[in-house]
C-alpha cells in the first residue's frame, strides 16, 4: 500500500542513476567482440531460442524489444517477452548470449556483482540505497550544498561536455545547435533560484560519477536528477543511452500533466485500474480535479493523501542509505507443460532454490556480517478448470534457519500448507503426491529482515573464557559463532538445557551390559575435590568441601529414581564455582541454592577449559575422559567407581527431563552434570552481564514446553470413584 509522506524540504537534491541495457554490457565486458553489435541475453531454456532477458541498442534500432506483445487480461496489461527465434527474424545479425546457468536455473552472481562495483563508485558523493541489480538512488543534498558554497556553477569556468549534454525539462531550445549553449547558460545562471543552483550542482555530481562508472567499469548509465525520488526515477528513463535528465520544480507539473497513470510507481495494478475505472483518471494530471477530501473518501486518508501529493510531484520518500540488497531470493517459473504436478517434483525444486539461497545467506554473513531472520515462500497454481485461480495460492512465512538442510525442510512444510489452504478453496485435500489436477508454475524462496550482527557477537564460551582465562585449557574454537548467532526456528529441539552448549566429556557405552555394580552413585567427593583443589591457585581446604545445600539427604531420597534412569551420560565438574562461593564466603556473601546464572555459566566454563581430557579404556571396554591431574581419584587406571558415576548422571539427567527441567538441587552430592532450574534464576543476573551477550542468554533461558502430566484424581474415572466416606 503505498505510504504518504511529506516533503521534508525541496531543497533535496536526488538522483536515479539506471544502467544501459546491464546484462549487455555485462556480456560485452567479458567478450569485448560483441561491442557495437546487436546483441541480447536469452534465458536458459531453449523454448523458441528462449525469451530477450536484455536487448543492446543497436538491436532495438532493428525492432527487437524485450517485451513483443502487450495484451489486457481482466484489467491487468500482461506483457510477453519476444523470443530468441522472434529477435533473429528481426534482426538477422543479432548475437544472441545466454545468460549463465546453474542448479537448472538462470544464474545471475555474474550481474550482481558487476552491479555491486557501480555501487562502490556511486556512493563516495552520498548517501547511497541499491534499488536493485542494475539501478541505484542517491541522496547529493550535501554534497550539492559544499558545491555550492565552496564552487557554485556560475564560478566554473570550464564545464564539462557529459554537463553540457543534460537535459533539463522546461528549457526553451529554438535550435539543437544551440542547445549545449542553452543548458550552460541555465547551469551557471547566477539569478537562479535556491533549489535550482542545487539542482545545477547535482546535475555537475551526476555527470561526474557517471564518468567515473564508466572510465572504472566500462559501463554506462543514465540518471535523472529531481528534487525527491519519485521524480528523479521518471526523469532517469526519458533519455537513454549515457544521458542525464534534471528536473526544475517549474517543469513538474508540464512532466506529470499527460504521464499515463497505469505507469506510475504502484498504479500498475488494481489502484490504477480503479483510478482509470471509477473516477476516469488516464494521466497524473487528470488527478489535480479532484480534492484531497473527495480521494481520502474513495480510497481511505493515507492513500487518499499519497494520490493528492503525487499529482503535484510531492513525495518525502527518504533514501535509505543501503548499499546492501534488503532480501535474498531465489524462484524459477514453469510455463505451459512444465508445471510441477506432484510434491516430488517440487520438493526437487525446492531443494535447488533453498541451497542457492543457503549460498547466498551464508556468502552474505562472511562478507558483510549480516543475518536473516524470515524465510518466506511464494508460488503460483492453477486448479483445472478455473482460469482465476492464479491469485489464490498463499505465500507462507516463518522464522529462518541457518543450513542447507534445514531451509529446505522449512520451505517444503511452508509449500504444504500453502497447497492445503490452496486447495480447502475447492474442498479438496492433499495424499502423498495425489494430485488433484492443481499444477504449480512458479516458485520463490526469499529471506528478508536481514539485520547486521551485533558488533561484538560472540559465542557466550568465549565471554567467560576471557573472564577466567586462568583456568582456560581448552583447544576448541570459539570464534565459530554462526550457529550461536543465526536464528533458529522456535520449534527445534534440543539435547541440552541450552541448545547451544556442546557436550562435554562424554561417555560412550557399547551396546552389551558392561555387569558393572552401579550401588555406588558417584566418584568420591572428597577425593574429587582434593584434586580440584589442586588445580586450582587460591582453593582452600575449607571451600573444597562445599556441597550444595540440602544434599545430604537426597542421595538416600531420589534412590527410588534410579530404576528409571538412563540416557547419554554427561559430566561438569566445576572449580570456578569453588572459588566463587570462597570469595563469596570472604566478602561475607552467604550463597543461596543455585539461584545465580553466573554459578551455573561458572560450571560450563571450567567443564570446558579446566581439564585436559584423555579418552581411556577400562577392562570392561568402556571409554571414559580422563580428568587429567585427578590421581587420587583415578591415577592411571579408571576402575568401576568411573563407570557408576556415569551411570549415575545417565540416570539423572532421565530425572531432569521427566520433570522437564534442570535443577542441580536435584542431584547427589558432588554429581553436578549439565542443569539449571529456570524458576530458580534470578533474572536480574542476566541485567548485569553485558549487552551483548543478554539477548542470545534470554533466547537459551526460555523453558521447554512441559509435558502434559495427569495429575492424580484429575480423570473422569476417579471422578465417578464412590466415595469411600460415605
Amino acid at each position: 500500500m503505498p505510504v504518504a509522506r511529506r516533503e521534508t524540504c525541496d531543497g533535496r537534491v536526488i538522483a536515479h542513476v539506471d544502467m544501459d541495457c546491464f546484462y549487455v554490457q555485462v556480456e560485452q565486458r567479458k567478450q569485448p567482440s560483441l561491442r557495437g553489435l546487436p546483441t541480447a541475453v536469452v534465458q536458459y531454456n531453449s523454448y523458441k531460442g528462449g525469451g530477450l532477458i536484455a536487448v543492446s541498442y543497436e538491436a532495438r534500432k532493428s525492432g527487437v524489444k524485450r517485451r513483443s506483445s502487450i495484451h489486457e487480461y481482466k484489467n491487468v496489461f500482461v506483457f510477453s517477452s519476444m523470443r530468441g527465434d522472434e529477435a533473429k527474424e528481426a534482426c538477422p545479425q543479432i548475437q544472441l548470449v545466454q545468460v549463465p546457468v546453474a542448479r537448472g536455473k538462470a544464474n545471475l552472481n555474474t550481474y550482481r556483482n558487476a552491479g555491486s562495483e557501480v555501487v562502490s563508485i556511486l556512493s563516495r558523493k552520498g548517501r547511497c540505497e541499491r534499488a536493485s541489480i542494475d539501478e541505484v538512488y542517491l541522496d547529493l543534498t550535501d554534497a550539492a550544498q559544499t558545491m555550492l558554497m565552496e564552487t557554485p556553477p556560475e564560478s566554473v569556468e570550464h564545464v564539462q561536455e557529459e554537463v553540457l549534454k543534460s537535459h533539463v525539462l522546461g528549457l526553451q531550445i529554438e535550435d539543437e545547435d544551440d542547445a549545449k549553449e542553452e543548458v550552460r547558460k541555465w547551469l551557471c545562471k547566477s539569478d537562479a533560484s535556491y533549489q535550482d543552483k542545487l539542482l545545477a550542482c547535482g546535475a555537475f555530481i551526476v555527470a561526474d560519477l557517471r564518468m567515473q562508472v564508466l572510465k572504472e567499469t566500462e559501463f554506462t548509465c543514465s540518471a535523472g536528477v529531481a528534487h525527491n525520488k519519485m521524480l528523479a526515477k521518471l526523469a532517469s528513463a526519458m533519455n537513454k543511452p549515457a544521458q542525464q535528465t534534471v528536473v526544475p520544480q517549474s517543469s513538474v507539473e508540464g512532466l506529470l500533466e499527460y504521464f499515463p497513470i497505469k505507469k506510475m510507481k504502484q498504479l500498475g495494478g488494481k489502484l490504477g485500474t480503479s483510478l482509470q475505472s471509477d473516477l476516469g483518471v488516464n494521466t497524473v494530471g487528470d488527478l489535480l480535479q479532484f480534492s484531497e477530501d473527495k480521494l481520502q473518501q474513495r480510497y481511505g486518508i493515507n492513500t487518499g493523501t499519497w494520490l493528492w501529493n503525487i499529482a503535484r510531484g510531492i513525495s518525502g520518500e527518504e533514501v535509505e542509505g543501503r548499499l546492501l540488497p534488503k532480501s535474498h531470493g531465489s524462484g524459477k517459473t514453469f510455463p505451459g507443460p512444465q508445471a510441477l504436478k506432484t510434491i516430488g517434483s517440487v520438493q526437487h525444486w525446492l531443494n535447488e532454490l533453498c541451497e542457492e539461497l543457503s549460498e547466498r545467506l551464508d556468502s552474505d554473513m562472511d562478507q558483510n556480517k549480516r543475518i536473516a531472520h524470515t524465510l518466506t515462500l511464494h508460488a503460483r497454481a492453477y486448479k483445472t478448470g478455473d482460469s482465476d485461480s492464479h491469485k489464490k495460492f498463499p505465500s507462507k512465512s516463518c522464522p529462518l534457519r541457518y543450513g542447507t538442510t534445514k531451509i529446505q525442510e522449512d520451505a517444503l512444510t511452508l509449500f504444504l500448507a500453502g497447497l492445503r489452504d490452496f486447495l480447502s478453496f475447492y474442498n479438496f485435500k492433499t495424499h502423498g503426491n495425489e494430485n488433484n489436477n492443481w499444477g504449480i508454475t512458479a516458485l520463490s524462496v526469499s529471506a528478508s529482515k536481514i539485520v547486521p550482527i551485533p558488533s561484538g557477537t560472540h559465542s557466550i564460551a568465549k565471554y567467560f573464557s576471557e573472564r577466567f582465562p586462568s583456568g582456560s585449557s581448552s583447544n576448541q574454537s570459539v570464534d565459530d559463532v554462526i550457529d550461536e548467532v543465526a536464528p533458529s526456528s522456535p520449534s527445534a529441539g534440543s539435547d541440552n538445557c541450552l541448545g547451544v552448549i556442546p557436550s562435554e566429556l562424554q561417555l560412550e557405552y557399547p551396546e552389551e551390559d558392561t555387569g558393572v555394580n552401579h550401588s555406588k552413585a558417584c566418584l568420591d567427593h572428597q577425593d574429587l575435590l582434593c584434586n580440584l583443589s589442586e588445580k586450582v591457585d587460591g582453593l582452600t581446604e575449607e571451600s573444597s568441601h562445599v556441597a550444595l545445600p540440602g544434599n545430604e539427604d537426597r542421595m538416600t531420597r531420589n534412590e527410588p529414581y534410579r530404576d528409571l534412569l538412563s540416557k547419554e551420560p554427561r559430566l561438569a565438574f566445576n572449580a570456578s564455582s569453588l572459588k566463587a562461593v570462597e570469595k563469596k564466603k570472604a566478602a561475607g556473601k552467604k550463597p543461596h541454592g543455585n539461584s545465580s546464572i553466573i554459578k551455573f555459566f561458572n560450571n560450563y566454563h571450567n567443564s570446558q577449559s579446566s581439564f585436559e581430557q584423555k579418552n581411556v579404556t577400562n577392562a570392561q571396554g568402556v571409554k571414559i575422559p580422563l580428568l587429567h591431574g585427578s590421581q587420587s581419584a583415578s591415577g592411571s587406571n579408571l576402575t568401576s567407581n568411573q563407570v557408576e558415576m556415569a551411570s549415575e548422571i545417565h540416570q539423572l539427567e532421565e530425572i531432569d527431563a521427566n520433570n522437564s527441567g534442570c535443577s542441580i538441587d536435584t542431584m547427589p552430592q558432588g554429581s553436578q552434570a549439565w542443569s539449571y532450574n529456570i524458576d530458580e534464576i534470578d533474572p536480574s543476573i542476566i541485567d548485569e552481564l553485558p549487552p551483548e551477550i543478554q539477548e542470545e542468554l534470554r533466547t537459551w533461558l526460555r523453558p521447554r514446553k512441559r509435558p502434559n502430566v495427569v495429575k492424580r484424581g484429575s480423570s473422569i474415572t476417579q471422578y465417578f470413584r464412590p466415595d469411600k466416606g460415605r
